[in-house]
């Protein structure tokens, strides 16, 4: 059996990759638009496929893991997006050719995701200034493209910075914040500079939140974590975070519902907002490790 291959076509290497796998017998390619991905998957789940290929960016994957958590079915990625967070962190190469190798050879690894009441992220989920600075970025986007934008609606979002009241609750013990942003990563993560964001290696197995103490090192993270999501260098000197390694909180703004940055797409989410870490939920392929 051939392994599926669902290629977003609206991804910034779309085109390379699927004639990449369209030169390769053992996959069978489908340009599938991300809001038709999850009917396709359930399609290749049902017919029996033991893992199935996905290229895209995060917020393409994202979707397909979704739709494979719970089930035997593996997820091998082609990196196919713009920065290509997931596919860095669990070793998957850039090159095309390499990708698909992977895809037919790699090993199958069980992966934590996580939860936002009932939105799964991979990678990362924010509240607050970076919410603002993805929308304005792709606002930005459509007129001068996205790196241009991202430079833009960093500066926009620097000038602009607001704190908001964040009421957070872990294992039934309260805390108030006043802080422009609110940080969850699956699996811990670096809190220094540069690096910042980036999974530890061996890490532990958490859902890891940052908060910024206070006005100015709200303003520093800020400023730090859209550069790095520009992949441009950063300050070395420490930040100023609180944070926390646990399995699940509760988070409370005052409002009745808010944007939630989720792999770099916003989603509007009603109140209250409960995180999770879901534990060896997604089977991967990856490059050696243990296999399932």
């Amino acid at each position: 059996m051939t392994i599926p291959a669902f290629v977003n076509p609206g991804g910034s290497s779309a085109g390379a990759a699927a004639e990449a796998l369209r030169g390769d017998s053992e996959f069978t390619v489908h340009l599938t638009e991300p809001a038709k991905l999850p009917t396709a998957l359930k399609v290749a789940v049902a017919s029996g496929a033991s893992r199935v290929l996905v290229a895209g960016g995060d917020g393409t994957l994202s979707r397909a893991a979704a739709c494979l958590v719970g089930t035997p079915v593996a997820l091998a990625v082609l990196p196919a997006g713009t920065l290509n967070h997931f596919a860095q962190y669990h070793g998957i190469p850039a090159d095309a050719g390499e990708a698909m190798a992977l895809a037919r050879q790699g090993v199958v690894r069980s992966v934590d995701v996580g939860y936002v009441n009932d939105e799964l992220f991979l990678n990362t989920s924010s509240v607050g200034a970076y919410v603002r600075y993805v929308r304005t970025r792709d606002r930005l986007e459509r007129v001068c493209g996205y790196w241009l934008a991202s430079l833009l609606a960093g500066i926009r979002i620097m000038a602009t910075l607001r704190h908001m009241r964040v009421s957070l609750e872990v294992s039934g013990a309260g805390r108030i914040y006043a802080a422009p942003l609110l940080f969850v990563g699956v699996g811990e993560r670096m809190l220094a500079l540069p690096g910042l964001g980036q999974p530890v290696p061996d890490g532990a197995r958490a859902l890891h939140v940052v908060i910024p103490r206070g006005r100015w090192e709200g303003r520093r993270f800020s400023r730090a974590y859209s550069r790095q999501d520009r992949d441009l260098p950063v300050e070395t000197r420490e930040l100023g975070l609180d944070h926390v390694l646990v399995d699940g909180f509760t988070l409370e703004l005052r409002r009745t519902a808010t944007g939630v940055a989720l792999d770099g797409e916003i989603k509007v989410l009603s109140m209250p907002l409960r995180y999770r870490l879901a534990r060896d939920a997604l089977q991967l392929v990856v490059p050696g490790g243990p296999t399932n």
